[in-house]
């Protein structure tokens, strides 16, 4: 029995030893949890992008950051008008200054729409508080129709400086 109970003390730690190894290399995540957000990421703040089409909106827009309950207007599907979901988030969080070139190319995903929905790109914050709770903020980042676009006035754009030196 003692025999028994030292093999299976070995092959216990071993086992704990070869995990311990792994997750000390890989910065804490281990292959059959890095591959899901939701226990390698969990409790980290977050950003995502909604649009929200406001093409029946008679109000001019408001570019002071709301909550789920007050977006303006109607959501518009990203996927049926072939915008894929993931790279606008992308877009739209890691975009640190919006030159004319970047604002194009956010256009662009939408170009096929632009001459019958007026659109508001809206940029999502979500972070924990207080333990279990979960603060969700909506932001509007960038209001677009056929003909023109508008841009939150907090937004960073190029300086003339920078214009200069990086066309």
């Amino acid at each position: 029995m003692t025999r028994a109970l030292q093999r299976a003390g070995r092959l216990l730690f071993g086992t704990l030893l070869v995990y311990a190894l792994l997750v000390a290399t890989h910065k804490g995540e281990f292959w059959p949890f890095s591959i899901y957000p939701m226990f390698s990421q969990a409790g980290n703040p977050f950003s995502r992008a909604v649009v929200r089409d406001v093409s029946n909106d008679a109000t001019p827009v408001e570019w002071d950051t709301t909550a789920l309950s007050s977006l303006p207007g109607q959501p518009f599907a990203l996927r049926p008008n072939g915008v894929d979901n993931i790279d606008l988030a992308n877009f739209v969080s890691k975009t640190e200054t919006w030159t004319p070139k970047r604002v194009e190319g956010l256009r662009s995903l939408f170009k096929p729409h632009l001459p019958d929905h007026k659109l508001l790109v809206m940029r999502v914050n979500g972070r924990m508080v207080e333990g279990d709770s979960v603060v969700v903020e909506f932001v509007p980042y960038v209001y677009m129709h056929a003909d023109s676009t508008a841009l939150h006035p907090n937004l960073r754009r190029p300086t003339m400086a920078t214009t200069a030196t990086h066309p």
